[in-house]
């Protein structure tokens, strides 16, 4: 029977295949992944359009920080903070960024438009709230950034109507010299509730890990949690919004190292089967019984 021929993939299964590879690379690993997909696909076409689609995914994806031009500090790369265009607000500073997604660099930064910014009273209790998430984040993650996001009822005014804030932290612990990367990513919406004087928060926690020594180990989790508190002035919702965040995350972790100290004893002895599919233990001291045992031994002469 005549072997099949190769069909050639097309330019778009050969993009889409270029773009899941992109997409789905590790944290802090995306640029090693385009290198080699480049010389792959050898075909320039080809990877610039997978590239300029899949980069600003992966980008938002994995909440990445970029440095601005100016002083400005750093801005976070989420869809929370996207404007249009590849511009991203930075609402520390009232800057806004445009973000070269492919080189993973900010070429430019512009003050923000009043219509970018939200209202005096919303902003109050988001000022307030990123203050004590800084705290948080550099006291818990270092190298990580955050930000605190209006996304909706930024026109309110005065007190009497709804508004929502989300947290954004993220942080990355990259070490390609040494075969490891990591990334830890958490998403807050905090629904702020006039009617019933009340804060209804829902939290999305993300950890990923990537070893590859001699090897190829990959870690992606995933947590959800809710809690609530009272709506109250804007130091004091603060303070209590940041504390439930650090509790529950602080959990989370606990939670994770926990079961890695349980792997040796519990889930790398379930990989193995206790006993054969039969149920029954193997019969070292009498193997004689079984036929290739027997048939090699006289084959052989053995025991003659």
């Amino acid at each position: 029977m005549a072997e099949e021929e190769e069909t050639e993939l097309s330019d778009d299964q050969k993009k889409g295949i270029a773009k899941w590879f992109l997409v789905n690379a590790p944290a802090g690993e995306i640029q090693y992944v385009s290198r080699d997909l480049k010389l792959v696909l050898n075909n320039d076409d080809v990877y610039n359009e997978a590239a300029s689609e899949a980069f600003p995914v992966y980008n938002k994806c994995h909440l990445i920080s970029l440095k601005m031009p100016g002083g400005f500090g750093d801005v976070l790369v989420t869809s929370y903070g996207e404007l249009q265009d590849n511009e991203y607000l930075d609402p520390k500073t009232a800057q806004v960024a445009i973000v070269d997604h492919v080189k993973q660099a900010c070429t430019k930064v512009r003050p923000a438009t009043d219509e970018e910014l939200p209202s005096a009273y919303v902003e109050e209790y988001r000022c307030a709230l990123e203050a004590e998430i800084l705290k948080y984040v550099a006291e818990a993650y270092p190298k990580g950034s955050c930000s605190v996001y209006c996304t909706n009822g930024k026109d309110v005014e005065e007190p009497g109507s709804d508004f929502d804030l989300v947290v954004v932290i993220a942080a990355a612990r990259l070490s390609p010299q040494n075969f490891c990367n990591g990334s830890w990513r958490t998403i807050w919406n905090i629904e702020f509730k006039d009617d019933i004087q009340k804060l209804e928060l829902n939290g999305k926690l993300q950890v990923g890990a990537h070893y590859f020594e001699e090897g190829n180990v990959q870690l992606d989790t995933k947590h959800e949690c809710r809690d609530s508190t009272m709506f109250q002035s804007p130091d004091d919702t603060a303070i209590s919004v940041a504390n439930l965040i650090r509790r529950h995350e602080t959990a989370y972790m606990a939670s994770l190292e926990e079961s890695y100290f349980k792997l040796s004893d519990n889930t790398f002895k379930d990989l193995r089967r206790k006993l054969p599919i039969t149920r029954t233990l193997f019969p070292w001291r009498s193997t004689r019984q079984f036929s290739l045992k027997r048939e090699i031994s006289e084959e052989l002469g053995i025991g003659k």
